[in-house]
């Protein structure tokens, strides 16, 4: 049951819990102490736009961050001190201006990646030295702040004016407040992220409160409480294979629930039954369960589901796969499970995409522990589509490169390579595996070219949910004319002008279908088609396989369906696409 203790990641994701367990035991009970839940959570919010620019400038996300934040901090203490309106209410506007500008940022600015994601929700799974450092000082600074100043606060809190009547500063003293809590929010990122920070800064505080009778003893309940949830909630998401933020963040929920429980029914005089409440989060791991049993074969990690897919038919029973994203899932957004990083430990080799379209994945591999070889698929393909260019990291090329069969061909023989290096005893069924999947290869893109060419040249107008098909749209002979979301990223949004500027060109183009995508909602794409008449009544499979049982449960699936829905899309429904020998 222990054995998952010894892996590096939960090492390291333990090490960064107990560090800042200090500075939330302390920040926290600040925090309750003087009213300010709310201002924690929107200090956290806040970092959005500091962490867009840092993905699209290039630099640290916790510089970014924590510039953000003392913005935020600054911009509180002088609307604060003005006195026109109730804290919360200047605290909300001014979040939603920052929320405001980081949206404005991300979608007008950078192309934002996966990293904005996994910072706004966190991830103990890929601690780093830096978080480790950060989470240390922002626990010195706590205690130093706490042993000089807390006294201060505490008067400039509670009698304000005997506080200024007395010379003390209580505007600059507040504001000191208020930046140390920034520091809590942005030490948090990496462990819960910037909307789950209150899990840390908040809720463990509110919870020993209920039981607590000297702030000394709040203070240091407080710290074992953020210390026992944030270890019991790690603990638990590696057993249960779920987000380690969010678990952290439902941990302490019901730990606060009990407590509340216990302290109506309980009378004050049991008070001292506080330190039990730190031994809560451990007992509910107590049922943990063995880890599952090795399996004969090269174990392999593919990032998406299609590259996941072509392993496996390749390799057979030779390979145990892992696959990364789950059907339906959007690539472009990504946080890792405990699994996935497992996985990542034990596996000889590692299969991706390339072309920034699972870049996530070399933070998944740098902090498993292990050294397994990754092989970027993306790289010498025979055929390339430019990509965007927004931004210093972004793709050279289109990420979407398995939209074209021929790219797939190349990646197969790459695999069936890497395969036999990794086992040569298998060469003959890794051989054979391959050379079957090139043969159905050539019978999709022999198939693909006669259903697309059924389609009337002018019509052959393509319109979906974001830049995903000029692969097939180059080998087929169809014309992009636009997309919902006009990147190859769905981290954008489109605004007002473009969606507009698409509609009239959707009805000038007489274009007759607009394709929404499986893995994204279709709101937009849907109201786009019933403003200019056309149809949204196909749906294509973009980034992603569907789940197990759809038509586009396997990549030579995905294609056919998607062809069908094209082909039916853009002549009325009135011919469709078959392909004898593809499922």
């Amino acid at each position: 049951m222990l054995e998952s203790l010894s892996l590096p990641f939960v090492q390291r994701g333990m090490l960064e819990i107990a560090l800042l367990a200090v500075a939330a035991g302390l920040v926290g009970t600040w925090v309750v102490l003087r009213g300010l839940a709310f201002y924690a959570h929107a200090v956290g919010t806040a970092t959005f736009p500091g962490l867009v620019l840092a993905s699209g400038l290039g630099f640290a996300a916790p510089l970014g961050a924590f510039g953000a934040a003392v913005a935020f901090a600054l911009a509180m203490a002088v609307v604060a001190g003005r006195r026109r309106a109730g804290t919360d209410s200047l605290t909300a506007l001014v979040l939603v201006g920052a929320l405001a500008v980081g949206v404005i940022l991300a979608n007008d600015v950078f192309a934002s990646g996966g990293d904005v994601e996994t910072l706004l929700f966190g991830s103990l799974l890929l601690i780093d030295p830096q978080d480790v450092a950060l989470a240390a000082g922002t626990s010195l600074l706590a205690l130093g702040a706490t042993a000089l100043v807390g006294p201060r606060w505490i008067a400039t809190g509670f009698e304000p004016t005997a506080a200024r009547q007395a010379g003390l500063r209580t505007g600059r003293l507040d504001l000191g407040l208020l930046l140390l809590v920034a520091l809590a929010a942005v030490a948090s990122l990496a462990a819960v992220g910037a909307l789950l920070a209150t899990a840390l800064l908040v809720v463990p505080a509110a919870t020993t409160r209920l039981w607590a009778g000297t702030l000394r003893g709040w203070r240091a309940a407080t710290a074992a409480l953020v210390a026992a949830e944030g270890l019991a909630g790690l603990w638990l998401s590696v057993r249960t294979d779920a987000p380690p933020g969010a678990t952290v963040a439902v941990l302490a929920g019901a730990v606060f629930a009990l407590a509340a429980a216990g302290r109506s029914l309980w009378p004050r005089g049991r008070a001292r039954a506080l330190p039990a409440l730190a031994l809560v989060p451990a007992a509910l791991v107590l049922g943990g369960w063995g880890g599952a049993a090795n399996r004969p074969g090269v174990d392999v990690v593919a990032t998406t589901t299609q590259l996941a897919d072509i392993v496996d038919a390749v390799g057979g029973d030779a390979v145990n796969v892992h696959r990364i994203l789950a059907p339906n899932a959007d690539a472009h957004e990504f946080e890792p499970r405990p699994g996935d990083v497992r996985a990542t430990a034990d596996a000889r080799l590692v299969f991706v995409n390339g072309q920034r379209l699972d870049a996530w994945m070399s933070d998944v591999v740098d902090r498993s522990g292990s050294s397994p070889r990754v092989v970027d698929l993306g790289e010498g393909l025979p055929d390339r589509v430019a990509g965007e260019r927004a931004g210093p990291e972004a793709s050279r090329y289109d990420p979407h490169w398995w939209h074209d069969p021929a790219n797939v061909v190349a990646a197969v023989r790459r695999i069936r390579d890497t395969l036999t290096a990794a086992d040569p005893a298998e060469r003959r069924r890794f051989a054979a595996g391959a050379r079957a999947y090139l043969a159905k290869l050539a019978t999709l893109d022999a198939g693909l070219r006669r259903c697309f060419a059924s389609i009337p040249p002018a019509d052959r107008k393509l319109v979906t949910d974001h830049d995903a098909f000029g692969y097939l749209a180059r080998r087929y002979g169809l014309r992009i004319v636009g997309a919902v979301i006009p990147s190859q990223t769905t981290q954008g949004q489109a605004s007002g002008g473009e969606l507009a500027r698409l509609a009239e060109l959707v009805r000038r183009e007489g274009v007759r279908a607009v394709f929404p995508e499986r893995a994204l909602p279709a709101r937009t794409a849907r109201a786009l088609a019933r403003e200019t008449g056309a149809t949204a009544r196909y749906e294509l499979y973009g980034d992603s396989l569907g789940p197990s049982g759809s038509a586009g449960a396997t990549y030579l699936g995905m294609e056919q369906a998607n062809a069908d829905a094209i082909v039916r899309g853009l002549t009325g429904g009135r011919r469709r696409c078959d392909i004898a020998g593809i499922p």
